[in-house]
């Protein structure tokens, strides 16, 4: 497989004071779920203290930005109200940004949990429906000047064509975004891996994921784990998916990832640094 090269990237997105400059490196965002029923198996419900100390091992192991989440959103899982979410996730923040020096997101797609969360310290707010669901809270991330990811959901939408049902569900999150006071240059978007997709067709979207450029939009991509990788490898558990997850994630940066979410940080940062090394070049400045 020869790796795709990029001349030309969006234009570098301030998050806690930091200069993520688009096409330098990777960045890896590391997971930390404080839910009971994460299909990773790695949810900490309540447990402060243990979502704190996950978090600082990240930030030591190489994760460039923690992402929170206060609700499951594997298939089949019951959605929880605000209340729950925010009595979750925010102690959570309020603890983070105070422990941690790298920026600190949530994840939701409740306006009312990212007010919250925006209120509470965070960084960056990460929905997985690409404020399709609720338009307010592209609007909460632009009252309070932060970015946002946009992913695309394809759960219970036709299926056309992979990167074809992508782009359309991307371009009307940034008209979203847009209508909300968001401008498109805060904004990174995900296809969302594993959400609503085939095994067959998951596999497509990280072939083709280069084709996204088109947008203009720094990618994160989250494959970590995901039950796809599961059923390749002849239906590992989710806690024997650390290889597989390795090579999506190398693909991924090979085809034009900007960012990777991740639940293994420290084995994936060094997944990350060496596929940069092969597809930007090595040695690189301290600085990118």
């Amino acid at each position: 497989m020869q790796p795709t090269v990029f001349t030309a990237h969006p234009q570098p997105v301030t998050i806690r004071g930091r200069d993520f400059v688009w096409g330098a490196r990777t960045y890896v965002m590391g997971i930390v779920n404080v839910t009971p029923d994460s299909f990773s198996g790695d949810g900490l419900a309540r447990d402060v203290d243990a979502a704190v100390r996950q978090a600082v091992q990240m930030q030591a192991d190489g994760a460039d930005i923690i992402d929170v989440g206060g609700e499951s959103t594997r298939p089949g899982s019951a959605e929880v109200t605000e209340e729950e979410e925010i009595s979750r996730a925010i102690p959570v923040i309020k603890w983070l940004v105070r422990e941690v020096d790298v920026p600190v997101s949530i994840d939701t797609y409740k306006a009312a949990v990212a007010r919250a969360a925006i209120d509470a310290g965070a960084h960056l707010i990460n929905d997985v429906h690409g404020f399709r669901r609720e338009p307010e809270v592209a609007r909460a991330a632009a009252e309070a000047g932060l970015p946002a990811v946009a992913m695309h959901n394809q759960r219970d939408r036709a299926f056309t064509d992979v990167v074809g049902d992508i782009t359309v569900g991307l371009l009307e999150s940034l008209r979203i975004a847009r209508e909300q006071g968001l401008a498109e240059e805060r904004v990174i978007i995900d296809p969302g891996f594993n959400f609503g997709w085939t095994e067959e067709q998951a596999l497509e979207m990280l072939r083709r994921l280069a084709e996204l450029k088109a947008l203009r939009r720094p990618i994160l991509i989250g494959t970590s784990r995901k039950s796809t990788i599961g059923k390749v490898l002849g239906d590992l558990p989710a806690g024997q998916r650390l290889e597989g997850t390795a090579a999506t994630v190398a693909i991924s940066i090979a085809n034009g990832a900007d960012i990777v979410r991740v639940h293994d940080v420290k084995e994936m940062a060094r997944v990350a640094r060496m596929t940069d090394a092969v597809v930007r070049g090595w040695p690189r400045s301290a600085e990118a």
